[in-house]
Formats: structure tokens, sequence, C-alpha cells
């Protein structure tokens, strides 16, 4: 039996399994893929250079696919912000109906996106943002768990409790991102209260997956205990793969007195986190890595993952179901 959600309904698709909107590795390719195994694949807006690159990205994406797909739009921290309203507004334009939004004070974008028909899924790592969000209408909410790659927020609560509190309190669905790189995570969401799932760092190690076969290797040589959380003392925090660069930044971190941003600057350069995928060196710079990375033990097609999760997810509420008639027997 097919796992059918809130989720599956509102967004037509077969399996709710979102893929994360992950910097430089949502790509047509990525995306497409997801889309085409009956997931939500996602294009990450700000990957593109400008808004007209997001325009040539999404016709490229609908060229692989027919079947529905999103941009994330994050709104960053910066002096200088990218042109939101721009990569919104050919989002818009090119007919793309789901938008995932993250970031602070979304609320402007959100109103955009709700007035021109899209479907909204925001991502919060609080159930106070979670509630916030709700009141601005947004579709779906993205709950995200201490345990995710990138910003996990101030708060270090794990996915377990805060999907339970996220079931306590929302009205809206939302779904689980954050630590889920199996069908056990998968199950476990639902069981939760989630309507589906959110997975960035289980779909980087996939055969359509736009970085490195080395960094995809590397993932799968890893363990729980590969990553490590910068920019803590800058109230910025991020989870990201434990290598030389990230060590560093975080001995500078904790030097007496602490750090600015502007001591670690060139360690944490976006282009040397970028360089990492192109080039395959794992030590190069910074790159953003979930604690999921500790169940992937294997470099399937997006095909075959969306599939395995199907089908072993069913197997796993089946035989939880089964536990249930066995008990009524005694």
């Amino acid at each position: 039996m097919p796992i059918v959600t809130p989720l599956t309904k509102l967004l037509g698709i077969r399996v709710p399994v979102v893929q994360g909107g992950m910097q430089w590795v949502g790509l047509p390719q990525l995306v497409a893929a997801v889309s085409n195994a009956g997931g939500l694949g996602i294009l990450t807006a700000l990957t593109q250079p400008s808004p007209e690159h997001l325009r040539l990205a999404i016709r490229e994406t609908r060229q692989k696919t027919d079947k529905p797909f999103g941009v994330n739009i994050t709104l960053l921290p910066t002096i200088n912000p990218p042109d939101y309203e721009g990569y919104a507004r050919v989002a818009v334009e090119e007919g793309v109906k789901i938008v995932e939004t993250a970031g602070n004070s979304p609320s402007k974008l959100i109103a955009f996106l709700k007035s021109q028909g899209c479907i909204v899924i925001h991502k919060c790592t609080t159930i106070r943002h979670a509630k916030a969000s709700e009141r601005l209408g947004v579709d779906v909410i993205s709950v995200d768990g201490f345990e995710c790659a990138g910003h996990p927020g101030e708060d270090d609560i794990p996915g377990m409790t805060l999907l339970a509190r996220a079931a306590q309190e929302l009205k809206t669905p939302f779904i689980a991102s954050g630590g889920i790189g199996d069908s056990r995570g998968f199950a476990a969401a639902l069981a939760l209260g989630a309507a589906g799932i959110n997975m960035g760092t289980r779909f980087m190690a996939t055969v359509e997956s736009p970085i490195h076969q080395n960094i995809k290797e590397t993932m799968v040589k890893s363990t729980e205990q590969d990553t490590v959380h910068i920019f803590r003392t800058l109230r910025n925090t991020a989870r990201v793969y434990k290598n030389k660069i990230s060590k560093e930044v975080v001995a500078i971190e904790n030097r007496p007195g602490g750090a600015k941003f502007e001591d670690i600057r060139e360690l944490v350069s976006g282009a040397r986190g970028k360089m990492v995928y192109e080039n395959g060196d794992p030590e190069y710079g910074i790159w953003s890595l979930g604690i999921s990375v500790g169940v992937i033990k294997d470099i399937p097609t997006c095909e075959e993952l969306v599939s395995r999760l199907e089908s072993e997810t069913e197997a796993i509420i089946e035989n939880l179901s089964r536990m249930r008639v066995e008990r009524a027997k005694l």
C-alpha cells in the first residue's frame, strides 16, 4: 500500500520525501531525478548567480521531468542581500508552484508567494518560529532538528523532541528534517506526526548528485561522529564535515576573548566550500553535512533510494501493525 499523507495529496507526489534545497547541490540533474523517482526535488535558487540563471535552471529541470518540483529561497544574514524578490518573481513567472523558504524575516516573501498561488514550505528550527510561520499562512512547515546539516538554530533541540512538540502545537502539516537517512528514520518521523520527510545529506550521496565522486565515497566511509559545529560563538551555528579547516575554525572561536567573523572569513569562504564538490578534496574547505551520514552505506540512484525508502518504510509500518494484532491474540 502506498504511503498517503497530507503532503502527497498537497504536492501531487507519490512518496512523501522532499530533497533538501542544498547550496551547490540542488541543480537540475538531481532535482529532476528525485522528482522522477516519486519525491519532490528542490532547486536551490541562491546556487544560481542571478534570477535569470535560475530561470534557465527551471527550464532545464522541466526538460528532464514532468513531475512536480520546487525552488528553495533562503534568506541569509548578510550586508548585501541577494535579489530575493527577483528569484521569487522568476520562479512564479516560470510556473513553479512549490517554493521552500528558510531564514529570518520571511513575511514579505511568503506574502508575495501566497498572493501568486504558490504552495509554501517554510523551514523552522523552533516551535515558536513554526507557530509564527503558521500565522503567516504557510502550507507546510519543515521542522529542522539539531541533527541537520547547515544551520540548526541555537536551541539545540533534537528531532525526536522537536517533532513531538510540533505534533502538539501545530495545526499546519509538517515534515521532519534533519538526521533522517533511511527507512527507520522515515517511519519514525511518520510515527511522530510528520506528513513526510526532508533529506539533504542522503541525497548528496546518490548517482545524480552533482558533487565529486570522492566526496560521495568520503560520506560512505564517514560515521555520525564526523561532523562538527562552527559559528557557535557567533550565534550562527552550522553543522559541517569535520576536517582540518573546520577544526581550525573551532579552535579560533575557542581562543580567549573569542573570535570575530573577520578572523575566520578566509577559512569559511563559500568559494572554497564549492571547490570541495568540484575537486573532490574533503579537506579543502567547509562543506555542510548532517549526522545522518552515519547511516549512509552506498551511493544509489535516486530511483533506487526513493523506491527503497518507500518499500522498507511500508514494511516497517506493516510490522508494527502486526505487533498490535499479535498482542490482541494474547
